[in-house]
């Protein structure tokens, strides 16, 4: 029999505690084993619930008991998660997290310490929710190298995007109504300006090009500055705004991470994912791409990915070598994002086709004059942010100004 606890017992840890408590006899059989839930570490007692017993205040009591084997870290944030995921896997425990904040910070460190005692660091509900996404990067997509990795990876700037997109919302309205249904926090923050992606693309570009990628290696950019003109006439061109986060392998060896609103056509798989739902698309070698798409977060889902987890954890009995990456001290193989081009989706003031072909050579695509006298259009050629800032003063000598532009990608 091997014993399980529990640290934080919010939204995701409680899901962990009734999902095993509802599927028990199912989850031990694909273990092989009998399993207990041992102790829940958490500050507040739970008097009314069935498990009200199992609560303790002190890290201590779990790391003194030799029958637990696995630990599932549910409480957020860095600290003290950082210190009692350490202590659990120095006292030989192994832990499955769905804290993408502790693993973006400190998943170098963490799955060195696993490594040093023999135990597991998973964390596969860190990055997609439900999706399973983790686990195929370093085991049933191995044998790729990879090139590039793009997703949607956050619900809560989806659903505004999609309620801007199907049902003419401003942001702000998007919002207020995402925060009503409870997929958005009071604070938002984390969510509309691309943190929480942020961390989930430092996840997958870790484990994806073998070295630790910190958050503030990533250029950033969040949704809140989205208007719905521009989601409107995106539309129109045949394209959809969606929040990107994505990394790719240059010519030169580096790698790219970005997180930021960018068009996607109307034909690409990513422009089709609505609502709460997350999807990832990944480019290889020997499998060209491949998408994972499901819910990426919710109390059950999260805590789906958390038992799966722990479920491996209590089976194996050595460290996993393929899911780790490794400790640097350097940012050398991370490209500045002065170097990223792409297409552009450009929306100006009243410009004359001659004006534009100037500018930017000759558009081959759609070319929309609005109502109210201002021009969209995709440029023809890749630019990096100082073509664009280029273009945006040659305009304004010709007293065009641009009022918005977003990069294309390409998948």
């Amino acid at each position: 029999m091997v014993k399980f606890a529990v640290l934080g017992c919010g939204v995701v840890g409680s899901g962990v505690v009734e999902l095993f408590e509802k599927n028990k006899a199912l989850i031990e059989k694909r273990c092989g084993q009998s399993l207990e839930m041992g102790y829940i570490l958490d500050l507040r007692d739970f008097p009314d619930r069935p498990y009200g017993n199992k609560v303790v205040k002190s890290l201590d009591v779990i790391l003194a008991d030799p029958e637990v084997k696995v630990v599932a870290e549910c409480m957020g944030g860095t600290e003290p998660a950082f210190t009692f995921v350490k202590s659990c896997l120095e006292a030989g425990k192994s832990v499955a997290t769905s804290n993408k904040e502790l693993v973006a910070a400190k998943g170098d460190i963490l799955l060195q310490t696993a490594k040093e005692h023999n135990v597991n660091f998973f964390f596969e509900a860190s990055v997609g929710g439900a999706i399973p996404i983790i686990r195929p990067l370093h085991k049933c997509l191995a044998a790729n190298d990879f090139t590039a990795i793009a997703g949607i990876l956050n619900g809560t700037t989806n659903f505004i995007l999609n309620k801007m997109i199907k049902e003419n919302m401003d942001f702000s309205t998007a919002l207020a109504l995402a925060q009503e249904k409870g997929y958005a926090e009071k604070d938002p923050t984390a969510d509309v300006e691309g943190h929480d992606a942020c961390r989930k693309i430092c996840i997958l570009s870790s484990l994806a090009f073998g070295k630790h990628v910190y958050p503030e290696s990533v250029y950033t950019k969040g949704i809140r500055e989205v208007e719905l003109k521009d989601v409107e006439l995106a539309s129109e061109l045949g394209y959809t705004i969606k929040l990107i986060a994505r990394v790719q392998r240059l010519e030169n060896g580096k790698i790219l991470p970005t997180v930021m609103p960018m068009v996607v056509e109307e034909d690409n798989l990513l422009s089709q994912v609505n609502g709460v739902y997350n999807a990832v698309m990944v480019r290889g070698d020997g499998i060209s791409k491949a998408m994972f798409y499901g819910r990426g977060a919710g109390k059950f889902p999260t805590a789906s990915a958390v038992l799966g987890d722990m479920i491996e954890e209590v089976q194996l009995d050595h460290t996993i070598p393929s899911q780790t990456w490794e400790n640097v001290n350097s940012t050398d193989f991370i490209e500045d994002f002065a170097a990223f081009t792409a297409k552009r989706y450009v929306r100006t003031t009243g410009a004359q086709a001659a004006d534009l072909t100037a500018v930017f050579g000759q558009l081959t695509g759609t070319t929309l004059n609005t109502a109210d006298g201002e021009t969209v259009f995709i440029t023809d050629t890749a630019m990096n942010a100082a073509d664009v800032s280029a273009a945006e003063e040659k305009l304004a000598a010709k007293g065009i100004k641009v009022l918005a532009q977003y990069p294309v990608l390409v998948s």
